[in-house]
């Protein structure tokens, strides 16, 4: 459980003043959920444990504006409930793979606030030269901007965990590709050997075309993401069909 001052932190910065309607990840024994129910007009709660949704059932009996699903949010439609604020503190075994549902959610789900892993938050800021720069990094910049909105020291749990945390927002870029599938399809055979220059991931899909590219000689992190993107579109158009 987070210290108060911090879930109510969060709670504004996924809300704002006050916004319309939240979907929360993961309420657990509902501490955030407290927090974010002055927030919004309409909350709904995926919980899949059964004895923190009976837990949950017991502890809002009542509140009105508190929907709990006992649902795994990875199997769960999202956009049942309609647009909403996407938020949670997210379980550290599963953060990668509800970002990336977050990320494929259209524009009637315009923001996130979540708290992952400290590491999970450099791998969505970095930039390129770091060593945090991967697929994600590319994915979530494409398709979103990211804020650090802080740090969380493991002190300010009960109990601590063993590693840092940081709460990030991201807010739905209205500037997103429309050809975004390809180009991280191409993002993700680039950086599949991290340690191997572009050519050498490239080759067996472009042959020696990518040979003759500056680029080649580099490795994916060099490039950074708007390096990638125009990469990208350059050799589209000298091998128009990705394999």
């Amino acid at each position: 459980m987070l210290h108060e001052p911090i879930l109510k932190r969060l709670a504004a910065a996924a809300c704002g003043e006050h916004t319309q309607r939240v979907i929360e990840i993961g309420p657990g024994r509902g501490a955030f959920t407290k927090a974010l129910l002055p927030f919004t007009d309409e909350l709904h709660a995926v919980e899949v444990d059964q004895v923190m949704v009976k837990h949950l059932q017991q502890k809002f009996a009542g509140e009105p504006k508190l929907n709990i699903q006992q649902a795994d949010v990875l199997q769960t439609d999202l956009s049942q409930w309609g647009p909403a604020v996407i938020t949670g503190n997210l379980p550290y075994y599963i953060t990668s793979p509800i970002l990336e549902k977050f990320l494929n959610m259209d524009a009637r789900f315009p923001s996130a606030v979540f708290l992952v892993q400290l590491e999970v938050a450099n791998r969505l800021m970095a930039s390129r030269m770091t060593r945090d720069f991967g697929y994600l990094t590319v994915h979530t910049q494409l398709v979103c901007s990211v804020e650090l909105i802080c740090r969380v020291d493991p002190k300010f749990f009960n109990p601590p965990p063993k590693v840092d945390s940081a709460a990030v927002r991201l807010v739905r870029r209205d500037d997103i590709p429309a050809d975004l599938a390809d180009i991280l399809t191409f993002a993700s055979r680039c950086l599949r050997h991290k340690r191997k220059t572009i050519r050498n991931n490239l080759r067996p899909y472009y042959g020696p075309v990518v040979d003759r590219q500056p680029e080649g000689f580099m490795r994916a992190e060099q490039l950074g993401v708007p390096g990638l993107v125009a990469f990208y579109r350059r050799l589209s158009e000298l091998v128009p069909v990705l394999p």
